[in-house]
């Protein structure tokens, strides 16, 4: 940890700053996505053993004591935490960037209260526009109830991404259609690369490159109609936009090609485990070392210090190929993304 005038940073020995804190609230999900968890489930954390409400804002506190400035909320579904209002009211009075991840499926419900309490930014995840696909692709229903609740968030002028993750075979025939939507919503479409996660069936062959969806939007629309816009600081997504659409698109190529080299990301399981990479296995407790009284601020430091300077040291396609290497990660959805 330094300090730069009065402001604490958590920086690593590359010299990254890290000042983004993505909490996973719950393991649990009302949907089943193929590549965020296997179709039987996942062994869930016994209740005593994940972050009550107070200490979900406690670790908050710390994290921003440690110049943590931004926090998104993820899952599983973090609006079935039935404490997640009183999560929100507490992190809404904290000096962050706050936003959420969400599968839109109960957004109706508490659409009034994010209003209510500024909470503007929400990353909707949505694979595809056809409901047949979508009942294959979450082993679930509910296809136009999160159509729905995607129009309600629109109309009430959120700021809305949607989130969509690629898959050969399965969506990527669906690019043009979802590109399609920021011809008249002001919104951004984020492509993002199949990635290896425990239970997922990952293989490179199933990804759809960076190239290849510039390629079919350029066959599409014409490559002189697609610009790029600047990078954001920190930025995942390059982004792009079609002359004379509202919206715009993004490419999350962690994969094929990452943006480790800005990364300022921290997780925060839902049972108290810090994360200083998505593609590391290695964790380390808070929240038991909370429960015992220890200085957990140590530990955060110890962790930031040992993270690897590109995707947890699977530097090569090889490595990150090797399921080896990457199969005794958690599965996504008990990361939080």
């Amino acid at each position: 940890m330094t300090q730069s005038g009065n402001i604490q940073e958590l920086r690593d020995k590359f010299g990254r700053v890290h000042n983004y804190l993505r909490i996973s609230l719950i393991e649990k999900c009302n949907l089943r996505c193929s590549y965020c968890m296997p179709a039987e489930g996942i062994p869930l954390s016994p209740k005593a053993h994940l972050m009550s409400a107070d200490e979900v804002l406690e670790f908050a506190r710390i994290f921003v004591g440690l110049g943590v400035n931004k926090i998104r909320l993820t899952g599983g579904e973090p609006l079935l935490r039935k404490d997640i209002g009183v999560i929100l009211e507490g992190l809404s009075k904290m000096p962050v960037d706050l936003s959420i991840t969400t599968n839109g499926l109960l957004m109706d419900r508490h659409v009034d209260n994010f209003q209510k309490l500024g909470i503007k930014k929400i990353n909707f995840s949505l694979d595809t526009l056809k409901e047949e696909r979508f009942q294959q692709l979450t082993r679930r229903t509910g296809f136009q109830k999160t159509l729905d609740n995607f129009e309600l968030l629109h109309n009430k002028d959120f700021d809305l991404k949607i989130n969509t993750v690629l898959i050969k075979g399965i969506n990527d025939d669906e690019l043009v259609d979802l590109v399609n939507m920021t011809k008249d919503y002001k919104v951004s479409v984020r492509f993002i690369e199949f990635m290896p996660f425990d239970g997922n069936s990952w293989d490179r062959s199933k990804m759809v490159s960076e190239k290849e969806v510039l390629d079919q939007l350029g066959a599409h629309f014409g490559a002189e109609r697609i610009a790029s816009l600047p990078n954001e600081d920190n930025f995942t997504a390059r982004k792009f936009k079609i002359a004379g659409y509202k919206g715009d698109f993004g490419i999350i190529s962690s994969v094929t090609n990452p943006f480790c080299g800005s990364c300022n990301r921290i997780r925060l399981t839902a049972n108290g485990r810090i994360k200083n990479c998505l593609f590391s296995n290695q964790e380390t407790d808070l929240l038991a070392a909370m429960r015992a009284g220890e200085n957990v601020e140590n530990l955060i430091l110890e962790s930031i210090l040992n993270k690897k300077a590109v995707r947890a040291g699977m530097d090569s396609m090889e490595k990150l190929s090797d399921p080896a290497l990457h199969s005794d990660n958690r599965s996504m959805i008990a990361i939080g993304g």
